[in-house]
């Protein structure tokens, strides 16, 4: 059963997205370099690379990283809440003939979405630190429910401090209490001029029937 929310928090969830849509109708968003970031790169081509399976791509943007990764054996999911940015995430696909699956919907509500996983990689450029947060404990269950036994969750986030709103932001110690089962296992500062953090978290429990 869906959980009622109070008009703040119905508020809030229409202001983070009004403020998305208006990034991608007013032009390139600042988050969309369309340059596949090291440390991704790092994790499917580096010493350790992961083997390639399935991954889910939450706020894919305009589909530069799932285009990557479709093109170094992954077999990608992704989703991003913007119509624009799904339209531009699937030509980019289409145009370098990639297979790429691009949903258009909410990553705090992948039931919602139809795609049911498991999958062994997930990967956020800061998608979670921008969703609201008494959406964020939905967000953590979606993705429980989906990783496969020792799958990797790799998030870029911005530090709460970053932003002069009471949405934005992320911390390490949110992520531990949050997605029970996982285990965090790196935190890397990012090279912003602003506090970011890189977040890689290992699925320790087995997931959820």
């Amino acid at each position: 059963m869906r959980e009622a929310r109070t008009a703040v928090e119905l508020d809030q969830e229409a202001t983070a997205r009004r403020e998305l849509e208006d990034y991608y109708r007013n032009g390139k968003p600042p988050w969309d370099s369309g340059v596949t970031p090291p440390e991704l790169v790092a994790l499917v081509e580096g010493a350790d690379a992961l083997t390639p399976g399935h991954v889910l791509e939450l706020g894919c943007g305009t589909g530069t990283n799932a285009v990557y990764l479709a093109r170094h054996g992954w077999r990608v999911t992704a989703v991003d809440l913007v119509d624009r940015a799904v339209r531009q995430a699937r030509e980019k696909a289409n145009a370098a003939g990639a297979d790429v699956t691009v949903l258009c919907g909410d990553a705090t509500r992948l039931d919602e979405v139809g795609m049911p996983g498991p999958y062994d990689l997930f990967f956020d450029l800061s998608c979670y630190c921008g969703i609201p947060p008494h959406r964020r404990d939905s967000y953590a269950a979606g993705l429980t429910a989906r990783a496969a036994p020792g799958a990797r969750l790799l998030m870029f986030g911005y530090g709460p401090e970053a932003f002069d709103d009471p949405i934005s932001g992320v911390t390490a110690d949110e992520l531990r209490s949050r997605f029970a089962g996982w285990r965090l296992v790196d935190v890397t500062p990012g090279t912003n001029p602003v506090p970011t953090f890189w977040f890689t978290l290992h699925r320790t429990a087995a997931a959820a029937a």
